[in-house]
This record gives structure tokens, C-alpha cells and sequence, in this order.
């Protein structure tokens, strides 16, 4: 093996390990802001109806 071949090795593995990196981070990013617009989202509205609504549906008409 000559310099150059461990040169070019060396510098795809520095190259691959950036990339990941930089994929991790903005996997990260995107989790983060998935979350924030969760959370964001209003509670589904609680309704005060008697206990036999909505059980059964009238399906003759």
C-alpha cells in the first residue's frame, strides 16, 4: 500500500463519519420539531352525553 491509498482510506472513513453525524443530528432535529407540533395539537373535546348514546346505530331508515 502505498501513502496515497491510506490518504484516500483514511479520508472516506473521516468523510462516512461526518456523514453519519450529521444524519444523526438532523434526525434529531426532526424528532424535536415532530414533537412540538404534537404537543401543539388541541385535546380532543369531552362531551357530557348519557351513558347509551352513540352504543348502537339505527341502520333502518
Amino acid at each position: 500500500m502505498d501513502a496515497s491509498t491510506v490518504s484516500s482510506n483514511a479520508s472516506a472513513t473521516v468523510q462516512g463519519t461526518a456523514a453519519l453525524i450529521m444524519m444523526k443530528k438532523s434526525m434529531d432535529i426532526q424528532a424535536q420539531s415532530a414533537l412540538s407540533l404534537l404537543d401543539a395539537v388541541p385535546a380532543a373535546p369531552k362531551y357530557n352525553n348519557p351513558a347509551g348514546l352513540g352504543s348502537s346505530v339505527d341502520t333502518r331508515a
